[in-house]
Order: C-alpha cells, then sequence, then structure tokens
C-alpha cells in the first residue's frame, strides 16, 4: 500500500514510551513482555487510558496484535494490521497508522515493537537461515551457496561497492561510529556510553570487511511504543506539544529480493519513497534540523543520507566526515545513539527520539530550536521508508 496525503498534519504522536535499554539484566524479559512496557508508557505519556485504544499494528517480528490486545486489556480494537518491510517496518506503520485515523478506521492507534535481542533471539541467529520470510529465502537461496548468510556479510558487499565506485574511505565509517557514540554518552537510556575514538574503531576486529565490530547495531532487550490521535484531540490534551505526521511513505527497491543485480546498484526503497515524502510535507531535505537514521551497519546511514537527498549520491562519506551529522553540525543525526550505541528497539527508538527533540525535551543533547526533522527506516534487502515530523501547537 501506499500512503497518501490525505493524513498530512492531520495525526499527531501524543505518547512516546520506552523501556529501559540493557543486554540480558532481566533474564525474564521476552518480546512481549518488552512490547507491553513501552505501550503501557507510551499510553501514560499520553494521558490516554488504555481501553481507548482502538487500533494497534504489531511489529514485524515479536509478538503479534492478538498478543498484545490479550496483555494490555484491551476490548475495543477494530483496526489492527502488521506492515512487514523487515527494519523499515516501525517507521512506515507511524504513516499507516496515521491513514487509518485520518480514515476513521481508528480513534487512538498504538504502535509497538518489543525485541529480547540480547536474552532471547539474537540478531546473530538470523544467520540460521531458513525459508520463514521473503529476505531468509533470498539470502538461504541466492548468497547461501556463496558463503554469504549473516546479516553483516550481506550488507557489507553494497558498502564495499561504494568504496570502489566513489573511494569512500574506511574513516567515514568509524566517523558514523564515533559520533553516534558520542550521542548516546549524552542519552540516560543508551547501552553504550564509553567514549569511542577512531583509534578505538580500527582497533575493533573484523567481522565482514569493510565492517568491524563498532560497524555493527548492538543485541539488546528493548521496547517502544508510540500513541497516534488526530491532530485536533492532541492539541486537547494535557502536557506535551504534540508532534505532526507531515509525511510518511515507504517503498521497495526495483527488485526486493536480489540486492546486487539491480539495474541501479545502489537503488533502496528509499530513493523512490523520499522524493514522496519531501512532496507530501511541502518541505526538502535542506530544511530538516535532524535526522534519525536507521544505522543497522554504519555505511547504511552513509547510504540513506545519499538516497534521501541529504547530500548527491557518493558525497556521503564526505559529509560526516565534515561534522555535518554532530549536535551542532549542518544536520544532527542519530541524536540517540540510533542502534549502534543505544539500543536495538527496530527502529522505532528512533521516532521516539525525533517526538522527544521536537517537544524541546531532550536536555542536553537537545537541537536547538528543532521544528521539523525526519526518520528512516531500512529492511530486508533495501526496503525503506521515512517519516517527517513536526512540532505543532498546544490548543
Amino acid at each position: 500500500m501506499t500512503v497518501t496525503e490525505s493524513f498530512a498534519d492531520a495525526t499527531a504522536i501524543a505518547g512516546v514510551g520506552e523501556t529501559r535499554y540493557c543486554r540480558g539484566a532481566d533474564p525474564r524479559a521476552t518480546d512481549t513482555s518488552l512490547a507491553v512496557d513501552a505501550s503501557l508508557a507510551a499510553l501514560a505519556d499520553a494521558g490516554i487510558p488504555r481501553h481507548q485504544v482502538d487500533g494497534l499494528i504489531a511489529p514485524y517480528m515479536g509478538p503479534s496484535a492478538e498478543d498484545l490486545i490479550v496483555n494490555l486489556g484491551l476490548d475495543r480494537v477494530r483496526y489492527a494490521v502488521q506492515v512487514n518491510l523487515g527494519g523499515a517496518s516501525p517507521v512506515a506503520a507511524v504513516g499507516y497508522a496515521a491513514a487509518a485515523i485520518a480514515a476513521g478506521a481508528a480513534e487512538v492507534m498504538l504502535v509497538a515493537v518489543g525485541w529480547a535481542g540480547y536474552s532471547g533471539r539474537r540478531a546473530r541467529s538470523l544467520s540460521d537461515v531458513d525459508a520463514s520470510t521473503p529476505y531468509r529465502r533470498a539470502v538461504r537461496d541466492r548468497y547461501g551457496p556463496n558463503g554469504v548468510h549473516a546479516p553483516a556479510q550481506v550488507y557489507a558487499q553494497m558498502a564495499r561497492r561504494h568504496m570502489h565506485e566513489f573511494g569512500t574511505p574506511p574513516e567515514a565509517l568509524g566517523q558514523v561510529a564515533v559520533t553516534t557514540r558520542r550521542h548516546a554518552s549524552a542519552h540516560p537510556n543508551a547501552v553504550m556510553t564509553r567514549p569511542l575514538t577512531l583509534e578505538d574503531y580500527f582497533s575493533s576486529r573484523w567481522i565482514a570487511e569493510p565492517y568491524r565490530l563498532l560497524d555493527c547495531c548492538l543485541e539488546t532487550d528493548a521496547g517502544a511504543a508510540l500513541v497516534l490521535v488526530s491532530a485536533e484531540r492532541a492539541r486537547r490534551l494535557d502536557g506535551h506539544h504534540p508532534v505532526l505526521v507531515a509525511a510518511c511513505t515507504d517503498g521497495r527497491p526495483s527488485d526486493p529480493l536480489d540486492m546486487y543485480n539491480r539495474t541501479d546498484f545502489f537503488e533502496i526503497g528509499l530513493t523512490e519513497a523520499a522524493p514522496r515524502a519531501w512532496t507530501m510535507a511541502g518541505a526538502g531535505p535542506e530544511e530538516m534540523d535532524f535526522a534519525q537514521v536507521y544505522d543497522c551497519f554504519t555505511f547504511e546511514v552513509i547510504q540513506q543520507l545519499e538516497e534521501a537527498g541529504f547530500c548527491r549520491r557518493g558525497a556521503g562519506g564526505e559529509f560526516v566526515l565534515s561534522g555535518a551529522t554532530e549536535l551542532g553540525g549542518r544536520l544532527p543525526v542519530n541524536t540517540h545513539g540510533g542502534l549502534l550505541s543505544q539500543a536495538h528497539a527496530l527502529g522505532l527508538n528512533h521516532v521516539v527520539e525525533a517526538v522527544v527533540q521536537l517537544r524541546h525535551e531532550a536536555g542536553p543533547r537537545q537541537v536547538a530550536g528543532a521544528s521539523i526533522g525526519a526518520v528512516t527506516g531500512w529492511g530486508d534487502l533495501g526496503d525503506g521508508s521515512i517519516a517527517v515530523l513536526k512540532r505543532g501547537d498546544r490548543g
């Protein structure tokens, strides 16, 4: 489904919630318990009782809609869907939730994720490829015979090709890791806060060249959730400034099952989705005060910055090395620490951070005067999503 412009500025994120992000502190943590805890926190943040939730979007992995309904004690859900774009699903879900509200399918939408990615099934288990998803079938059938199984192996080849085509230096990947860690150090709910230097980065062990350990996202226990309502209702709620959904689009590359043999090698879902989002929002990439970019690996930050239009293709390495993505730079990126240093909440923590920034509640990591920002999602073999959010007015 392609979301339409019918919900632009008509819907708002009224509440956000997160669990404590950690690495195995609670052996009882499950995907469902994390999603439920985050949902309760988001509802409390919005000041909306849970019995008013009548729509929800379940994560693409983890608890089902039925799991959430039962464990949250919801009794009036009339709209429930699941978005299947891999890691791009949580950001895309913002648009689907907004469209549902604008269409009258629901009044209070809950978007929740939970992943016991340290205590439970860890990301490295994705290398045990089965046929349960299109991504895994593609990796098993197309890349597995050549010894490529784990996500780092799959995505490393995209980074290596970019280095070959555009001369992107390894220092650029390292700079993404260093900047992200610096931002995480200012967040009270980040897992990795110890200072990181380029020397530390280059000392980390190889995983799949050009990816080192510090190029790879974290394995954590994490839950995050959003509550969306109409913009009109959000303005009437006590407490926070509403955060309006100005745009949200998603897309798949021309061949969503083969990353290496597309006519345009660097084409991803964001390549086509981002221009639609800028049109829908009535604002371009140059007007964004920040960007929260899905960072499963360091290079994917560089690639998405390019394909979203924040810099030209091939210039992403230069862009991050210039300091543009740091707090105080032209486009602060992943001000919470992202998947690389905060936690792996399937990318929904990026949306939470965008909301906190637009509420002007980010403390020492606050982007001064932030009024509009973008959040991207990356999934499977290049599926993409992007949301443009902006600070609304109180009623």
